[in-house]
C-alpha cells in the first residue's frame, strides 16, 4: 500500500513539475513577461487597460486573482503582480486582490511541495537554512511573519513560500505568518503601481526627477526604506544569532 501511494506521489509530482516546465518554456518562446509589466508598456497601454477594468471591473478582478494563484504556483516571483494590481485596480483594491491570491497561492504552494517535494527541499536547503530553526522553534509565526515582513531579506518568492517546510511550520501560523507579515511591503510596492498612472499623466518618460519629485512614487519608498530599517532593529534586539 505505502508503495503504491509512493507511486502516486511521485507520478503527481512528475505532472506539476511537467505543467511548471511546459507553462515556463511557453511563455519565455512565445513572450516577454517583463515587457507586460514594464512603464513603457504601461504608459502605452494605459487607456487600453483602465477603459477594459471600467467596462468590465467584476471580469477583471476575477481573471487576475486566479492568475495570481496560478503565478504563484508555478513559482513566479511577486513584483509584476503588485505594480500592476496597483496601477490597474489602486492601491487599496490592489493590495486587497494580490495579498490575498498570493496568500492563497503561497499556502497552496507550501501544502504541495511539503507533500511531494519534502524530501528534495529538505536535502537542498537545509544547510543553507540550518541557522532559521532556532528561530521557528523558539515561535515560528512570530518569526515568519517577520521573515516576510523584511521581504525573505533578499530571499527569492517561491523560496520564501517553501522554506517552513523544512521547519514543519503549520498551515494555520504560515496562512497567518503570510497574509500579516507580507502586508507592509507589498503595500509599498502596490502604492508605487498605483502612483505611475500620474506618473504617465504627466509625463512621456519615467526619469529620475519623477521618482524625486512625485510623492506617489518617493512616499512608497520611502517606507520601504523605513520597513527596512524596523526590520533590522527587530532583527538586532529580538533575534540574535
Amino acid at each position: 500500500m505505502s508503495s503504491k501511494l509512493s507511486i502516486i506521489k511521485w507520478l503527481i509530482a512528475l505532472i506539476y513539475l511537467s505543467l511548471i516546465i511546459i507553462g515556463v518554456t511557453f511563455l519565455i518562446k512565445n513572450y516577454n513577461i517583463s515587457d507586460f509589466f514594464s512603464y513603457e508598456f504601461l504608459r502605452l497601454n494605459k487607456d487600453t487597460i483602465l477603459n477594459y477594468k471600467n467596462e468590465n471591473f467584476l471580469i477583471l478582478t476575477i481573471m487576475f486573482f486566479i492568475f495570481s494563484i496560478v503565478w504563484t504556483l508555478l513559482l513566479g516571483f511577486a513584483m509584476p503582480l503588485l505594480v500592476f494590481s496597483g496601477f490597474v485596480f489602486g492601491k487599496w483594491w490592489g493590495i486587497l486582490l494580490v495579498l490575498t491570491s498570493t496568500t492563497i497561492g503561497a499556502s497552496l504552494l507550501y501544502f504541495l511541495a511539503g507533500l511531494f517535494f519534502r524530501d528534495i527541499i529538505q536535502k537542498k536547503f537545509a544547510p543553507r537554512f540550518s541557522k532559521l530553526k532556532k528561530f521557528f522553534n523558539q515561535n515560528e509565526l512570530v518569526y515568519f511573519m517577520f521573515f516576510r515582513f523584511i521581504g525573505g531579506g533578499g530571499t527569492p518568492y517561491a523560496i520564501q513560500n517553501t522554506l517552513p517546510i523544512l521547519f514543519n511550520m503549520s498551515m494555520k501560523n504560515y496562512i497567518i505568518a503570510t497574509f500579516l507579515g507580507s502586508m507592509p511591503s507589498m503595500f509599498v510596492t502596490v502604492s508605487i503601481g498605483s502612483g505611475i498612472e500620474n506618473i504617465i499623466d504627466q509625463n512621456a518618460t519615467l526619469g529620475v526627477a519623477d521618482v524625486i519629485f512625485s510623492p506617489e512614487i518617493y512616499i512608497p519608498i520611502v517606507c520601504f526604506f523605513i520597513l527596512l530599517l524596523i526590520g533590522f532593529i527587530i532583527k538586532k534586539n529580538y533575534f540574535k544569532e
